[in-house]
């Protein structure tokens, strides 16, 4: 038998969520039982049958028995303060100077965990004695589904790393859109796998179920420098990644009308920057808690923008407010919305409708002061922010907004 530790990557980052164990023979799920498999340091919400390591692939009968854990565990999250050689990204008082080396605030520990297997009989009537096994392999769900490689940009000699979900079915015959995001400054790493461990921003447009319905490549860039700073500046890593971006569509069939950029924070201001400079280039733009100098905004007007801040964030909330209006003085049409960031699918889906009814280019909307901080936490440092990642993600009317625009 061998064991598999099995993460998922949720709002707030990577989480070690179940063990998947393999045994030889076939294995019934209504001969086990949630009382009888034990994970020291765990609550294990459900076991059952699947036909592979991956949860989702449940079954009557199969050779793997996946134990869920609860991901509100405390040992839960695999997220560890990183040590810094590097400079240090600030939060809300600044990401630092664009180009500067920097170093993600956060690391990523390997899962582990042992496993207290109940003796069990597989459906050939083999005897599987009980035993305590730990996790030898790890498995990252939809995060193993990007590609890490590296472009080596021949416009201006740059190298940048970065993560490709290139969809399943893939058919060169067919084109598809492609969504780049861009991470915050807090991420800024040279290890290529930070940007889609720390959020959904990535991960949530390659989930199996958005990419049956809106199948598309996402591209996630890793950047070991901060990309865009407090005073309207970016590094090169602008005219890079337009250029991998380009690069992309000579390799794949990839619809140049259909490429769309999001990002958080510093990702986010990117993305403003490169609307600024290629204000032609993306079909759409989905903007997270970020802000830029109004006066540069206005090859934007044309542009359609779905910006999403906290009224928590002391400066994308007045930063934006600053934007949006420099956009309308320019003739752009934006709609308005405030809405709670503690509602439920259902309520985000019904306050989109009536956001989107109002049929304007740039919709901007602010989650109400104290809706995505969590009980206990204040607002100072960086917080508001982070909480207002969690949520942008997650919500998919505005990922179909997005592949939907220019479609």
């Amino acid at each position: 038998m061998a064991a598999t530790a099995i993460t998922q990557v949720f709002g707030n980052g990577l989480r070690f969520v179940a063990v998947a164990i393999a045994y030889p023979e076939a294995i019934r799920s209504d001969a086990l039982s949630v009382d009888t498999f034990k994970v020291a340091g765990r609550t294990v919400v459900d076991v059952y049958v699947a036909t592979s390591p991956n949860p989702a692939h449940r079954t009557e009968l199969g050779k793997y028995v996946i134990v869920s854990l609860s991901p509100e565990d405390d040992d839960a999250s695999l997220a560890v303060e990183a040590p810094h050689q590097g400079q240090k990204p600030t939060g809300r008082g600044g990401p630092g100077t664009a180009g500067q080396a920097s170093a993600a605030d956060t690391a990523w520990v390997k899962p582990e965990g042992s496993v207290l297997l109940p003796a069990i009989a597989t459906v050939d009537g083999t005897e599987m004695a009980a035993a305590e096994i730990g996790t030898t392999a790890v498995q990252n769900l939809i995060v193993d589904d990007f590609q890490q490689l590296e472009y080596a940009d021949p416009q201006t000699g740059e190298k940048l790393g970065y993560n490709l979900f290139v969809p399943h079915d893939y058919d060169p015959e067919k084109a598809y859109p492609l969504v780049n995001f861009m991470h915050d400054a807090g991420a800024t790493s040279s290890e290529t796998r930070t940007t889609l461990l720390q959020g959904l921003g990535a991960i949530s447009w390659a989930r199996p179920a958005d990419q049956a319905v809106r199948p598309c490549f996402v591209l996630a860039p890793q950047y070991a420098e901060i990309i865009a700073d407090d005073d309207s500046n970016t590094s090169s890593m602008l005219d890079t990644t337009i250029n991998l971006i380009t690069s992309l569509t000579e390799k794949y069939n990839i619809d140049k009308g259909r490429i769309y950029t999001t990002g958080q924070s510093g990702g986010g201001m990117m993305s403003i920057a490169m609307n600024i400079k290629y204000p032609d280039f993306f079909a759409a733009s989905f903007l997270v808690a970020c802000q830029w100098d109004p006066a540069l905004v206005a090859p934007m007007v044309k542009n359609r923008l779905f910006i999403l801040v906290s009224q928590d964030d002391g400066k994308a909330f007045p930063g934006q407010n600053a934007i949006t209006q420099a956009l309308e003085a320019d003739g752009a049409k934006v709609a308005r919305a405030v809405w709670d960031g503690r509602w439920t699918d259902d309520q985000f889906r019904f306050a989109f409708d009536d956001l989107n009814a109002e049929g304007a280019r740039i919709n901007y909307v602010t989650f109400a002061a104290g809706t995505v901080i969590p009980e206990g936490e204040s607002t100072a440092g960086a917080s508001g922010h982070r909480n207002t990642w969690r949520i942008a993600y997650s919500i998919e009317p505005i990922r179909e907004w997005l592949l939907r625009e220019g479609s």
